[in-house]
């Protein structure tokens, strides 16, 4: 395996740098937080932007309006794009990085032909309704239920951290079609309008004051049969395609604002006050930023292999398991390092006597939930271990 860029890579990194410097400077100003409304046309916006240039999806099939580029090149973008400080895809997660693929992989040519060019040119917003109240980690718990009724399936539940929910035209969502089925046996993947009657919305609050996540209430909505992505009972394996794009290539933004943030605490060490020098001179500190500077380039080219390995495969593999356990944990520990080189300081939300005391502070606070989101350590180490090392099972817990 050959981890450096091609001639034509690198060409292509350098003309999306020379677009990146183009457009940026003609983008207004973020919007406010809470301003769903704002966020979903300022992010929609960009979208479109994306699109029009030949940049949105960039691996996706031409057919769908993608550019059906390399994955090496997605992962030149998003490693462009992030350094530029160019806007994420903000309120076109879901559907960009999951209901997108997964569609791809598994609708029907209707389904794909009536959904993908619109998610891809940004008018179509959707939202995840895969986690509840007592189904989070154990997912195959689930418990909203869908009865069939003629051509409809007729859904009544509840879902929680559904992103997005309060902007979103669609959700993929996961149902229980079949209660006396084994549990990862009766569960079907539709796509569910957000604007059906019997649906409502609850904003959530989060420790950083964010308001992206929501409850979602469905009471008798009726889903059209049509809606149905793969056979009915069979959600759970579709569902593992949705999380194998999630683990696939989710983080790679996010490697790339660590691998950055690595060196911003590097250089608050070299300006701290210790002593009669700087907070740099303790070798232990220097040696925990060496060490977590090292993992993250062993992530970088892990990440690397993956990419090589989907485009062999057509689909991501089981590292992606790998990479989110090892980068959750590694960006709490690095959040966990700035703390303690602010002391009191990082007991502010806002930035104090010119340090950064506001931006750590809100970081680890985010990074609570790195090892819960999107499958926690715990169920990853499990994958890891049965699916890519060969262990026996877990045996469940009982007690004596």
């Amino acid at each position: 395996m050959d981890l450096r860029f091609s001639p034509s890579e690198q060409q292509f990194r350098a003309d999306l740098r020379r677009w990146l410097d183009e457009v940026l400077p003609q983008l207004g100003p973020q919007p406010d937080p809470d301003d769903w409304p704002a966020r979903r046309a300022f992010d929609t916006d960009w979208q479109r932007r994306l699109y029009e240039a030949g940049y949105a999806g960039i691996n996706w099939p031409t057919e769908y309006g993608g550019r059906g580029a390399t994955l090496t090149e997605q992962l030149i973008y998003l490693e462009e794009t992030t350094r530029a400080g160019a806007p994420y895809v903000g309120v076109n997660f879901v559907g960009l990085l999951h209901a997108g693929p997964t569609l791809m992989a598994e609708a029907t040519p209707d389904q794909r032909a009536a959904h993908l060019p619109r998610i891809l040119r940004g008018d179509e917003v959707w939202c995840q309704g895969f986690s509840e109240p007592a189904a989070g980690s154990d997912l195959a718990s689930l418990a909203c239920r869908a009865r069939l009724d003629g051509d409809h399936y007729v859904v009544s539940g509840h879902k929680i951290w559904t992103s997005f929910a309060q902007v979103a035209d669609w959700c993929e969502l996961l149902v229980r079609t079949d209660p006396d089925a084994p549990k990862h046996r009766g569960i079907t993947w539709l796509i569910c309008p957000m604007d059906a009657p019997g649906i409502e919305i609850r904003p959530l609050r989060t420790i950083v004051g964010s308001s992206e996540f929501s409850e979602v209430y469905f009471d008798e909505v009726r889903i059209p049969v049509a809606n149905r992505v793969g056979a009915e009972n069979d959600g759970w394996r579709v569902a593992m395609v949705t999380f194998g794009f999630e683990r696939g290539t989710g983080f790679v933004s996010d490697l790339v604002e660590t691998d950055r943030m690595i060196g911003e605490v590097a250089d608050l060490a070299r300006h701290l006050p210790r002593g009669d020098g700087t907070a740099w001179d303790d070798p232990a500190v220097r040696h925990e930023l060496g060490r977590l500077q090292a993992e993250m380039d062993a992530l970088w080219a892990m990440t690397k292999r993956n990419l090589a390995q989907s485009e062999r495969s057509g689909a991501p593999g089981l590292g992606g398991s790998l990479v989110k356990v090892a980068y959750s944990e590694l960006f709490q520990r690095l959040c966990d390092l700035g703390t303690r080189l602010l002391g009191p300081a990082s007991l502010a939300r806002a930035d104090l006597a010119g340090l950064p005391s506001g931006a750590v502070t809100e970081e680890r606070l985010r990074s609570l939930s790195f090892t819960i989101a999107a499958g926690t350590s715990q169920i990853q180490r499990n994958i890891v271990a049965e699916r890519l090392l060969g262990l026996p099972k877990e045996r469940p817990w009982t007690s004596s």
